[in-house]
């Protein structure tokens, strides 16, 4: 997969603040239970060995089971850390109790409060726009404008998404619901269902390529998924890019859904201060640059700019709804789902 800008070992380089306190002993380690699927990680981990000399030792796994694992283990877990994607996984994780506060001054005053948890249990890593994809050559960019826009009637047929039980919908769903309330929520609902050009099926790379192949004119997806059909090594997946365009609905009001990747400190860490110390390095202009590019997505510290694929789609505003108040409305936004019919 060829990425905007190659994450490079640049990133073990800049990291001295975490090096004040002295030399510390080799045999120091810290924990790490990652549901994060990019082996190229190790990155990380090398970068912050070689600036701390702590050890990082890695679980890989999908989320549940590793929550599950988490919490079976309870304080007898070697886990320091805990990364997965989506705000709504990272607030499961806090219902079952299995964070602490982080306690960390340098991540508050590194990332937006809006990409962090209210109480401090998890932290944002990187950030995804939920955006519309529409065909280039079917919809101009001025025929869109919000989330609350698809369900009017002129989009009958030409809505595309993938199901409602996905934890990227939910968190898009619970938004809503917040922004406007339950009844208000499920009336839109029932008419963004009554405007989609088939069943929700597929992943949002499918929905993508069903624009492109004129199934539907607009898509709702992460962002990140066509900047990875731009940085594609296949050259059907860059003709499918180059057929649509992106937007970034409600500019005018609240802003663009936003969603992270995120990490929790464990709340039997065993290396509680090496733990931070990684959280500390995670946010750092270093890490956020390979954390951004590996995937194409924005950093979540605002000082770090995206990379080019992804810069190339201008700025946009963020919804600033925190995270965590829009993961907790995921069982009204099922709810809400299945009353409106959205499959």
């Amino acid at each position: 997969m060829r990425i905007g800008r190659k994450p490079g070992l640049g990133l073990l380089a800049t990291v001295g603040w975490l090096c004040a306190a002295g030399p510390l002993a080799a045999a120091e380690v810290v924990n790490v239970y990652n549901a994060r699927h990019y082996g190229s990680d190790q990155q990380l981990w090398d970068g912050f060995q070689r600036a701390t000399g702590i050890q990082v030792k890695v679980v890989s796994g999908d989320h549940d089971p590793l929550l599950q694992r988490l919490v079976a283990e309870g304080e007898r877990s070697p886990a320091d850390l805990f990364i997965t994607v989506d705000a709504g996984r990272l607030a499961v994780a806090v219902d079952k109790g299995v964070f602490q506060p982080i306690g960390s001054e340098l991540v508050k005053k590194t990332i937006p409060a809006h990409l962090r948890d209210e109480h401090d249990l998890w932290t944002g890593l990187s950030v995804r726009a939920r955006v519309l994809v529409y065909a280039k050559d079917r919809v101009k960019p001025e025929q869109l404008s919000t989330y609350e826009d698809l369900a009017e009637p002129k989009w009958k047929g030409k809505i595309l998404t993938r199901s409602s039980t996905n934890i990227y919908n939910l968190g898009l769903l619970g938004s809503l619901i917040e922004a406007h309330g339950f009844d208000r929520a499920l009336a839109w609902c029932t008419g963004f269902v009554a405007n989609l050009a088939r069943p929700p099926q597929g992943g949002d790379t499918d929905q993508i390529k069903a624009v492109a192949a004129g199934i539907g004119d607009v898509a709702i997806s992460n962002s990140y998924y066509l900047g990875r059909l731009i940085g594609s090594d296949k050259a059907e997946d860059r003709a499918v890019a180059e057929k649509v365009g992106i937007f970034f609905p409600n500019q005018g009001d609240r802003g663009t859904h936003v969603n992270v990747s995120g990490v929790g400190l464990a709340k039997h860490a065993p290396n509680r201060s090496n733990a931070v110390k990684l959280i500390e390095y995670l946010v750092s202009p270093e890490a956020q640059r390979y954390l951004a590019d590996v995937n194409f997505e924005y950093p979540a510290n605002p000082a770090v700019p995206p990379g080019p694929v992804v810069a190339a789609w201008g700025s946009f505003k963020q919804d600033v709804l925190n995270a965590a108040v829009y993961a907790r409305r995921s069982a009204e936004a099922l709810k809400l789902a299945d009353r409106c019919g959205w499959k």
